[in-house]
Protein backbone atom coordinates (compact mmCIF):
# COMPACT_ATOMS: atom_id res chain seq x y z
CA UNK A 1 0.00 0.00 0.00
CA UNK A 2 1.15 3.66 -0.83
CA UNK A 3 1.76 5.83 1.61
CA UNK A 4 -0.83 8.98 2.17
CA UNK A 5 -0.23 12.32 1.83
CA UNK A 6 -2.00 15.68 2.80
CA UNK A 7 -0.99 19.03 0.38
CA UNK A 8 -1.33 22.29 1.84
CA UNK A 9 -0.95 24.93 0.03
CA UNK A 10 -3.25 28.66 -1.06
CA UNK A 11 -2.59 28.22 -4.40
CA UNK A 12 -5.01 25.28 -5.90
CA UNK A 13 -2.43 25.12 -8.90
CA UNK A 14 0.15 24.36 -6.65
CA UNK A 15 -1.61 21.79 -5.23
CA UNK A 16 -2.40 20.57 -8.64
CA UNK A 17 0.98 19.89 -9.26
CA UNK A 18 2.45 18.41 -6.18
CA UNK A 19 -1.21 16.01 -6.20
CA UNK A 20 0.24 14.82 -9.93
CA UNK A 21 3.68 14.70 -9.23
CA UNK A 22 3.02 12.23 -5.72
CA UNK A 23 0.02 10.17 -7.65
CA UNK A 24 2.06 9.06 -10.28
CA UNK A 25 4.85 8.14 -7.74
CA UNK A 26 1.97 5.93 -5.84
CA UNK A 27 1.17 7.87 -2.84
CA UNK A 28 -2.53 8.45 -2.45
CA UNK A 29 -3.47 11.69 -1.69
CA UNK A 30 -6.31 11.39 1.07
CA UNK A 31 -6.58 15.70 2.01
CA UNK A 32 -5.74 19.08 0.73
CA UNK A 33 -6.12 22.64 2.21
CA UNK A 34 -6.04 26.27 1.66
CA UNK A 35 -4.55 27.38 4.97
CA UNK A 36 -3.27 26.23 7.98
CA UNK A 37 -6.36 25.65 10.21
CA UNK A 38 -8.04 23.40 7.41
CA UNK A 39 -4.85 21.36 7.50
CA UNK A 40 -5.04 21.03 11.19
CA UNK A 41 -8.74 19.81 10.90
CA UNK A 42 -8.02 17.71 8.03
CA UNK A 43 -4.46 15.89 9.87
CA UNK A 44 -7.19 15.12 12.83
CA UNK A 45 -9.40 13.33 10.47
CA UNK A 46 -7.03 11.91 7.76
CA UNK A 47 -3.84 10.70 9.76
CA UNK A 48 -1.71 11.26 6.45
CA UNK A 49 1.77 9.36 6.07
CA UNK A 50 3.36 12.74 4.63
CA UNK A 51 2.24 16.26 4.79
CA UNK A 52 3.64 18.85 2.25
CA UNK A 53 3.35 22.22 3.89
CA UNK A 54 3.29 25.50 2.15
CA UNK A 55 4.92 28.63 4.63
CA UNK A 56 3.12 31.79 3.67
CA UNK A 57 -0.43 31.11 3.49
CA UNK A 58 -3.72 33.47 4.69
CA UNK A 59 -5.40 32.75 8.40
CA UNK A 60 -2.53 30.51 9.32
CA UNK A 61 0.79 30.14 8.32
CA UNK A 62 2.51 26.68 7.52
CA UNK A 63 5.13 27.09 10.37
CA UNK A 64 2.32 27.90 12.93
CA UNK A 65 0.27 24.75 11.64
CA UNK A 66 3.26 22.87 11.11
CA UNK A 67 4.08 22.94 15.15
CA UNK A 68 0.34 22.26 15.81
CA UNK A 69 0.39 19.24 13.61
CA UNK A 70 3.57 18.21 15.64
CA UNK A 71 1.36 18.68 19.29
CA UNK A 72 -1.43 16.23 17.78
CA UNK A 73 1.85 13.27 16.54
CA UNK A 74 5.35 14.38 17.38
CA UNK A 75 6.18 12.18 14.80
CA UNK A 76 4.37 13.36 11.74
CA UNK A 77 6.57 13.79 9.16
CA UNK A 78 6.17 17.43 7.52
CA UNK A 79 7.68 18.83 4.65
CA UNK A 80 7.88 22.76 3.86
CA UNK A 81 7.01 24.15 0.54
CA UNK A 82 8.75 27.75 0.26
CA UNK A 83 9.07 29.72 -2.95
CA UNK A 84 12.66 31.26 -3.32
CA UNK A 85 14.41 33.95 -0.84
CA UNK A 86 12.38 32.29 2.56
CA UNK A 87 15.89 31.16 3.82
CA UNK A 88 15.08 32.26 7.26
CA UNK A 89 11.25 30.68 7.63
CA UNK A 90 12.64 27.87 6.25
CA UNK A 91 15.70 27.48 9.05
CA UNK A 92 12.26 28.44 11.22
CA UNK A 93 10.66 25.04 9.85
CA UNK A 94 13.70 22.49 10.56
CA UNK A 95 13.68 24.07 13.90
CA UNK A 96 10.24 23.32 14.23
CA UNK A 97 9.94 19.60 13.34
CA UNK A 98 9.71 19.45 9.37
CA UNK A 99 11.53 17.10 7.65
CA UNK A 100 12.46 18.98 4.88
CA UNK A 101 11.72 21.31 1.75
CA UNK A 102 11.33 21.84 -0.88
CA UNK A 103 11.48 25.21 -2.93
CA UNK A 104 8.99 26.03 -5.71
CA UNK A 105 8.65 26.21 -8.58
CA UNK A 106 8.15 22.13 -7.53
CA UNK A 107 10.86 20.20 -9.54
CA UNK A 108 9.41 16.68 -9.49
CA UNK A 109 12.89 14.71 -8.98
CA UNK A 110 13.49 17.20 -6.48
CA UNK A 111 9.45 16.35 -4.23
CA UNK A 112 9.93 12.67 -4.47
CA UNK A 113 13.59 12.55 -3.16
CA UNK A 114 12.48 14.63 -0.12
CA UNK A 115 9.07 12.69 0.14
CA UNK A 116 10.83 9.38 0.30
CA UNK A 117 14.08 10.39 2.45
CA UNK A 118 11.52 11.78 4.96
CA UNK A 119 9.52 8.43 5.36
CA UNK A 120 12.82 7.08 5.72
Amino acid sequence: MGKTVMIVDDAAFMRMMLKDILVKAGYEVVAEAENGSVAIEKFRETKPDIVTMDITMPEMDGITALKEIRKINPNSVVIMCSAMGQQAMVIDAIQAGAKDFIVKPFQPERVLEAVKRAVG
